[in-house]
């Protein structure tokens, strides 16, 4: 079996894999698109860091190739859908720079703490100017995580070592779990106002995007420090530059950026309440090593036959039952996407129920791709369909899979049921005739929603008029219609609309959308 690995890897892992007889592994590294085109059509596996673009045609002319691993977090350079439509399986490592980026977060505290950057600047410019850097003690402290995964974790860790007191925010963690771990569970508002220090650990989704901006500034201490060293615009650039300017909050720090490198006048490298690096979180020897020796392992258990871990895009079923479950896995994952980012309240369990064709086979895959979908708006790349229900129990949530006889309204159909510390939200889906993922219900209101792109879904009383509102203040802002589906529980009581859009709606149009008349609750979903 014949490996490619196409970005430098560093020796250890390159070892392993060489170790096993059976393996020829070629390192050609840089590789132009062309070439890599031409010669992938003789590899079993690759190996990818950041650097190679596995784009649809590389897939396409792909004709012996099983596996691609990536050495590091991030798939973003793998066409996934063109992947598992193969049956390429797209593996990573979650794990491998889970120490160096924690460690690289507390340096940057402690650099903010103590103004070491800019102290180190005016010494080797000559002065001898003490009072000027005078730092404050972590000691005491509160510390705010946000998203309380390995690294977050990790850093809470540390940060107890210093004596700090750890609060987070995770509405994908219980609190019998958040409490095993001695850490108090808060809601984003609660941990902003009483956060000394405020660090996040989520990767970037839609959800996540500019998730701290000037109204969360406003609620901050003006003591308050933010750092950020897990993706770029998770935190407002233009937001956070405006409030270390007005010195609403006493400084920051960012390992990541919306656009890497930043321009040159990027305001932020005009400020000295500001500590910046070069994305450096997992740049430590130990870290290049972790990985590489991590997705060595996991190819060569993958070409070997002894198991897949951390696969991106495909669960574990064969090639006969996969073509009949293949719409239902689609489904599960549309349905999970799109109940995530409706529930309200911290998660206690999800209880899904199968009915139909799908109950003669093995319903695994369904349910590990619906707990995919319903983690990926705040997990995002770190949560994958063979990690899934592993991060779902590590959170304390209960994944509850029922297969039904009894017979529902629709003859083959997914029923999920979330569970949490303030609501039931439940949510029925189906394939259309076509093979197409279709929602059918939403708690007990029927509805033909296809769940696809950008849905802006609203809760509003049954009253004349909201259609027409909702057309204006769409068409005003230059939002296309795709399709809408109206339903309601009894006349003149509470109605859903779900509206399918050709593009994602401004937040200030959402905002309008919000004070229209009987409309009770309006969230953007982006499935």
């Amino acid at each position: 079996m014949k490996i490619l690995i196409s970005d430098k890897l560093a020796d250890e892992g390159i070892a392993i894999l060489k170790a096993v007889k059976e393996f020829t592994v070629d390192c050609k590294y840089n590789l132009p698109k062309d070439e890599l085109k031409s010669v992938i059509k003789d590899y079993d596996a690759l190996i990818i860091r950041s650097s190679t673009d596995v784009t649809a045609d590389i897939i396409e002319a792909a004709k012996k190739l099983k596996f691609i691993g990536r050495a590091g977090v991030g798939l973003d350079n793998v066409d996934l859908t063109a992947a598992t439509k193969k049956g390429i399986v797209a593996m990573n490592t979650p794990a491998g720079n889970t120490t160096s980026t924690a460690e690289h977060t507390m340096s940057m505290i402690l650099a903010l703490s103590r103004n070491i950057p800019q102290a180190c600047a005016s010494l080797k410019s000559g002065k001898w100017d003490r009072s000027k850097f005078t730092g404050v003690e972590l000691y005491g402290k509160v510390l705010g995580v946000v998203g309380l995964g390995r690294i977050g974790s990790t850093v809470s860790k540390f940060a107890k070592a210093f004596g700090m007191t750890v609060i987070a925010y995770d509405p994908f963690l219980s609190m019998e779990v958040a409490a095993q771990r001695g850490i108090e569970v808060v809601e984003m508002d609660a941990l902003l106002k009483r956060s000394d220090y405020i660090t996040v650990h989520i990767p970037k989704t839609s959800e996540t995007s500019n998730l701290i901006g000037e109204k969360e500034f406003g609620l901050m201490k003006k003591t308050a420090r933010v750092i950020n060293c897990a993706r770029g615009g998770i935190i407002s650039e233009t937001a956070l530059a405006k409030a270390l300017q007005d010195k609403r909050i006493a400084g920051a720090a960012l390992d990541v950026f919306e656009e890497e490198p930043p321009s040159t006048d990027h305001p932020l490298l005009k400020l000295d309440n500001c500590v910046l690096t070069p994305h450096l979180g997992a740049s430590t020897s130990e870290a290049q090593v972790n990985v590489a020796i991590e997705i060595a392992e996991t190819v060569r258990d993958a070409l070997l036959g002894k198991g897949i871990v951390n696969a991106a895009n495909f669960p574990s079923v064969d090639a006969e039952a996969y073509k009949i479950l293949e719409p239902y896995i689609n489904l599960g994952f549309r349905l999970g996407k799109f109940a995530g980012q409706l529930i309200n309240g911290r998660m206690k369990e999800i209880q899904i129920t199968y009915s139909g064709v799908v109950n003669n086979y093995k319903v695994a895959p369904i349910t590990m791709s619906l707990v995919n979908g319903f983690l990926s708006p705040i997990l995002g790349e770190t949560v994958n369909f063979i990690n899934a229900l592993d991060l779902a129990k590590e959170r304390g949530v209960n994944v509850q899979e029922i297969k039904s006889n009894v017979e529902e309204e629709f003859v083959n159909c997914i029923k999920v049921k979330v569970i949490t510390d303030k609501e039931e939200f439940s949510i029925l889906g189906t394939i259309s005739g076509n093979k197409q993922p279709r929602i059918v219900k939403i708690n007990e209101v029927y509805v033909e929603a296809v769940p696809e792109g950008y849905m802006v879904f609203i809760n509003n009383n049954d009253k004349p008029g909201l259609v027409g509102a909702l057309g204006t203040i769409l068409g005003e802002a230059k939002v296309n219609i795709a399709g809408i589906s109206l339903g309601r529980e009894a006349q003149n009581g509470i109605a859903i609309s779900v509206v399918n859009v050709d593009s994602a709606v401004p937040e200030e149009i959402i905002e309008r959308l919000k004070k229209t008349k009987d409309i009770v609750f309006v969230k953007l979903v982006k499935v």
